[in-house]
């Protein structure tokens, strides 16, 4: 792990996943990385302010938890809505250094993190931390055979760091994962401030081998811009088009439109923030491939091999 005292920005979320063929079953989003859907981020904690708990001081705070080990992460699965498998496992980032004992969301440490300039190497932490654990598990399958598939969330800094790639590629060699087994997910917010950097980092993470995200996307006013510019294998749809996707119209007529440019450009689509029935089978007679919410599945401290018999009823 790089030096505590090292300047750089962070990752909020990690996605694991499984990879392979014919497997069965699947998670949250950023407001509510939980919430009847899939959440990225858990909100922050209530009474908190928005650059973490009140008068707390975070820069050391999060510099004793780089140098301790305090960040933890759970995981929330994303299913395939062809075949009820799991695709992959996202996993999300919290920090265990609350007083009472429960786990810290980073909509509540994350603010401070960037203002602090240790984003990137929470990044640097969090692909650690994924790395480590596929080369743990190099047969570990989430179903029916199934390679474990990890795919990270990065920040814009990382995303336009022109030593980032290289660290991810070091990083794999070292550990002798193979690539495949690494999805990085880039959120289009980030990647606007430079989109001939993000285009490189995109193209250079898909010549390694890996997948690679577009997240949140619709988020932003400039969605179809990246669309265009920046190469990647999947799109995941933001979570303001899902959660009232069976009242809404328009948000029926965006989910719809999306799926069928995507699948044109031979691609895939990921529905956040699935709460419910009626809104996965929405999704799927769209031609939505892979679901992602509290229907599917919760975040969990542990990484499971596959669904239990209750979840994959639920599908």
């Amino acid at each position: 792990m790089p030096s505590s005292t090292t300047r750089t920005r962070a990752v909020s979320r990690v996605i694991l996943g499984a990879r392979g063929n014919g497997a069965p079953f699947r998670p949250g989003g950023r407001g509510a990385w939980p919430g009847g859907g899939v959440s990225r981020r858990m909100p922050a904690a209530a009474g908190s302010s928005a650059a973490g708990l009140p008068r707390r001081p975070w820069l050391n705070r999060l510099l004793r938890a780089l140098e301790r080990d305090l960040f933890v992460l759970h995981f929330q699965p994303i299913v395939s809505l062809h075949d009820g498998h799991v695709s992959h496992y996202e996993a999300l980032l919290r920090l265990a250094d609350a007083p009472d004992g429960s786990l810290i969301a980073p909509g509540d440490f994350l603010p401070a993190a960037e203002r602090h300039g240790l984003i990137r190497e929470i990044d640097r932490m969090v692909l650690a931390k994924a790395v480590q654990l596929l080369a743990e598990r190099p047969g570990a399958a989430a179903s029916a055979g199934r390679r474990v598939r990890v795919a990270i969330n990065l920040s814009a800094l990382s995303v336009t760091d022109e030593t980032m790639l290289a660290t991810i590629e070091r990083t794999l060699h070292g550990r002798h994962v193979d690539p495949s087994r690494l999805s990085i997910e880039v959120t289009e917010t980030y990647a606007i401030s430079d989109i001939p950097r993000a285009r490189r980092f995109c193209a250079g993470v898909l010549s390694l081998g890996c997948s690679l995200a577009l997240d949140d996307f619709g988020a932003g006013f400039g969605s179809f811009h990246y669309l265009k510019h920046l190469p990647f294998s999947e799109l995941k749809i933001d979570g303001e088009f899902i959660r009232g996707l069976t009242g809404s119209r328009t948000d029926q007529l965006v989910v719809r439109a999306l799926a069928g440019i995507v699948r044109g450009m031979g691609r895939e689509t990921i529905a956040e923030f699935v709460g419910d029935r009626p809104t996965m089978g929405m999704l799927r007679g769209f031609g939505v491939d892979y679901a992602q919410g509290f229907e599917v599945g919760r975040p969990a401290p542990l990484l499971p091999d596959r669904l239990s018999h209750e979840e994959l009823a639920r599908l």
